[in-house]
């Protein structure tokens, strides 16, 4: 039976780097981490990020599935949005933990998710 190295005991403590939004560029509290599929589940999607909630909801508040799966199917894609720059300008300037809901879409009364184009 091998015995432990009790030479690396600092290797015990070390903390996990934080987890960056890279949205809004700010750290991600464990109870705010969202997986979002770059492309959606519903469209065969994979891979996702870890965002923000607040970021995360926001995305799915300006866009649709088929938009997401089409045209922002990365974070850059997503960023270069004018409703998503105006967003990640105001969510910057907030606390790491703060949560809000999804501001209503550019649409306004459009039933369904996201916005048409």
């Amino acid at each position: 039976m091998a015995r432990k190295n009790r030479d690396d005991i600092e290797s015990w403590h070390v903390e996990p780097e934080p987890t960056i939004c890279p949205m809004c560029e700010r750290v991600i509290p464990d109870d705010q981490q969202d997986a979002h599929h770059l492309v959606p589940k519903s469209k065969g999607g994979k891979k996702t990020v870890c965002l923000h909630r607040v970021c995360h909801n926001q995305i799915h508040a300006i866009f649709t599935d088929a938009q997401l799966a089409k045209k922002f199917s990365t974070i850059e894609a997503i960023l270069e949005d004018e409703a998503v720059q105006k967003f990640v300008a105001w969510i910057k300037s907030k606390p790491p933990g703060f949560s809000d809901s999804a501001k209503e879409s550019r649409q306004g009364s459009f039933s369904g998710r996201g916005r048409k184009q």
